[in-house]
């Protein structure tokens, strides 16, 4: 199990964490900081410079995963992880990844008082740093206050809130343990998927509004947009497993089997495994239809019908080519084989 201590800058995560060490049997320490420390010495620094944190950086993500399972496969037990996040496609891919390899994350957010914050930044130093380096700190935590803010939304949607207003680190990590024994702190309801351990197929299903807009819908598990649809199970038709995602996902029947549109050949990117992706034509919804969608919020956070303009913002990449050229398949009325999303043949 993660218990994740989110939380602004100098919201005392990493005092609270080291005093909940012993307060939960077999317990421990889990800072991703250390892996923005060390890509800081082995990425190049033409790559450092094109971010701004190290969380943008796809790599961080992935070993922060990697990292935590490793971990607690060594020492077992819980691992207590002081770390900020505040962009919620970081936090659906990391806490997505931690449930594919079936590992529990109780998120806890410490929400202190603004004017608390703002105290405790201030009077910020860092231990065995210069004047001028404790100044860089806090002036880099004063300005996270604004992205904190806008996050808060997402954040206590999800995460069991401790007002840390006037609780020392002992006393924070008191309450914590209380919620997280008490299950007040509960379990993250995020799906687990299982990574692939070889190629796979997936089908997906495009439905289109009376505008002829396409269907996306925002999964919690991973980032960006997606079509409904998913892996095809084994000895499964394709098409009746778009189907059977479509009920699934978004509980729509459809009263056809789709016609097929693109058939797009993956290529394998280490850590994955690549394989065929399908495209359906699912036919028109309308408004009727729309009002009976219904998401499951373990899996989906929302939905939405969008143009191919506004797709191109939506899905990453290598999802768009797949959409745009199903889209040219449907108005021709053809079959298109791709590869890496370019037509062949």
């Amino acid at each position: 199990m993660i218990v994740w201590i989110n939380g602004a800058f100098s919201a005392g995560k990493t005092s609270a964490a080291r005093e909940l060490l012993d307060l939960i049997p077999n317990s421990t320490l889990y800072d991703p900081e250390v892996i923005g420390a060390g890509l800081d010495l082995l990425l190049p620094q033409k790559r450092l410079a094109e971010i701004g944190d190290f969380q943008d950086l796809p790599i961080w993500r992935r070993l922060v995963v990697d990292t935590a399972a490793a971990l607690l496969a060594e020492v077992g037990g819980v691992l207590v992880v002081p770390m900020t996040l505040l962009r919620q496609e970081y936090r659906d891919e990391i806490f997505g990844g931690l449930a594919a390899r079936r590992i529990p994350v109780r998120h806890v957010l410490l929400a202190p008082d603004e004017t608390i914050l703002r105290e405790r930044i201030s009077n910020r130093e860092e231990f065995g740093c210069d004047p001028e380096r404790s100044e860089s700190v806090r002036r880099w935590a004063y300005e996270h206050i604004d992205p904190y803010r806008a996050a808060r939304d997402w954040i206590t949607a999800d995460a069991y809130v401790v007002d840390n207003s006037a609780s020392g680190p002992r006393e924070t990590a008191r309450l914590i343990a209380e919620a997280i024994g008490s299950g007040a702190a509960a379990a993250c309801e995020i799906v687990q998927t299982p990574e692939p351990t070889a190629e796979t197929l997936a089908a997906g299903v495009l439905l289109f509004d009376e505008q002829d807009r396409v269907l996306l819908v925002d999964p919690t598990y991973k980032p960006g947009w997606e079509f409904p649809g998913g892996v095809v199970e084994a000895g499964e038709a394709p098409a009746r497993a778009g189907m059977r995602e479509v009920a699934e996902e978004i509980g729509i029947t459809l009263e056809r089997v789709p016609s097929l549109l693109v058939v797009d050949w993956e290529p394998p990117a280490p850590p994955g495994y690549g394989g065929l992706r399908l495209l359906f034509d699912g036919g028109r919804l309308d408004s009727a239809g729309a009002g009976q969608i219904l998401l499951p919020g373990s899996e989906l956070r929302g939905w939405r019908f969008v143009t191919e303009e506004e797709a191109e913002r939506l899905l990453p990449p290598t999802r768009f080519e797949r959409l745009r050229w199903a889209l040219r398949a449907r108005e021709r009325g053809t079959v298109l084989n791709l590869e890496a999303g370019v037509p062949v043949g």
